[in-house]
């Protein structure tokens, strides 16, 4: 058995992004961890920020439950996520507290702040588990620093519109309906992002990007993926193996 962290900065990001993978990946039997840095407590006109707070872990918990994973939130204030000291600390707490084989995180560049920053801290946060005099919690030190791989930005852009090609994806099929249910869970969300972000349909805009990336590799439902690679991280292609004939490659 495999363990496997997804960490994101908000509430349904890793439900748009990655469930299908973490679905399939938990259908296999290994053991998935998800972690949200933030509570999302910006995320409503409607409530106010700790009733915001309490209403979006609850949904990301029923999100996790469905595929039988452990979901922690790091607390870190919405829009408050930055790469420093304290921020890295908490993070790294998250990643020793999952003791992660893998850990797949938000993509480097993308269009919110949170995102961007939790990419950084993530990345850090992988190699400082692993650093014996760096304290930070309760959670114990890692024996060595797991495999990271980056998700998707939304939409596969960065903030200037450019593409972001994936390395590998995953063929999500199967699974889909999980990932469906998975991002239902997160109710409170439909009118936020009608309203921040002029999405109508929460579900039918996951689907059309699933879709999209599935063309991307030739299939009808994918997520992508890129794998940090850089030393000391580990290079080996641990997650491609896991996904066995799920894995699919950029058509050319």
């Amino acid at each position: 058995m495999t363990v496997i962290l997804a960490i994101h900065a908000h509430p349904d990001d890793i439900e748009t992004l990655g469930a299908g993978t973490l679905a399939l990946l938990a259908a296999k039997g290994h053991a998935i961890r998800i972690v949200t840095v933030t509570a999302g407590d910006c995320g409503s006109a409607e409530m106010d920020l700790a009733t915001t707070a309490k209403v979006r872990r609850g949904e990301a918990a029923a999100a996790a439950a469905l595929i039988g994973a452990d979901y922690r939130c790091a607390d870190i204030p919405d829009l408050s996520v930055f790469n420093d000291d304290p921020c890295r600390r908490r993070v790294t707490e998250m990643v020793r507290w999952a003791s992660p084989d893998i850990v797949i995180t938000a993509s480097p560049a993308d269009y919110h702040p949170d995102h961007e920053a939790v990419s950084v801290l993530v990345r850090d946060a992988c190699f400082a588990a692993s650093v014996p005099n760096y304290r930070t919690g309760e959670a114990p030190v890692l024996a060595g620093i797991p495999h990271l791989y980056f998700m998707d930005p939304i939409g596969g852009r960065d903030r200037e519109g450019v593409r972001v090609a994936p390395e590998f994806g995953a063929e999500v099929g199967d699974h889909f309906a999980t990932k469906q249910a998975m991002l239902a869970a997160h109710k409170s969300q439909d009118s936020w992002v009608s309203q921040q972000h002029d999405i109508s349909d929460h579900q039918a805009s996951m689907e059309a990007w699933t879709r999209r990336r599935g063309r991307d590799f030739g299939v009808p439902l994918a997520e992508g993926f890129r794998q940090y690679r850089h030393h000391p991280y580990p290079r080996t292609p641990l997650l491609q193996a896991l996904l066995g004939e799920a894995l699919v490659s950029p058509l050319p």
